[in-house]
């Protein structure tokens, strides 16, 4: 299932008790101060989640595969995202609190 900017906002309006407009508002808030930083070219980093940054790619020597010619691909920005440890601990069903249980095991 794909989770849209919709079913957010109305997570959001769910577990704040707040009307739809009101989410929205906050979730667009949100989304708009992340791609206002990305589009400066700062690094965004979300604790618990990940990090956003901003990489310069530069132009390059390509080749049309159709017809073999030698090509010049432009330079341009691509926006890259790095998940934290702990998130793709969740994502693996992996919980923190078992590593940690762990760690104190061996102490």
């Amino acid at each position: 299932m794909t989770l849209t900017k919709g079913d957010i906002i109305e997570l959001v309006c769910a577990r704040l008790h707040c009307s739809r407009g009101e989410a929205a508002a906050l979730v667009e808030a949100v989304f708009d101060l992340i791609k206002e930083r990305l589009e400066r070219g700062d690094k965004v980093k979300i604790s618990g989640f990940g990090n956003f940054t901003v990489r310069e790619k530069h132009p390059r020597r390509g080749r049309n595969p159709q017809t073999g010619e030698e090509i010049v691909i432009r330079g341009r920005r691509v926006l890259s995202f790095k998940p934290s440890n702990v998130f793709k601990r969740t994502v693996n069903h992996r919980p923190v609190l078992r590593r940690v249980l762990r760690t104190a095991e061996r102490s």
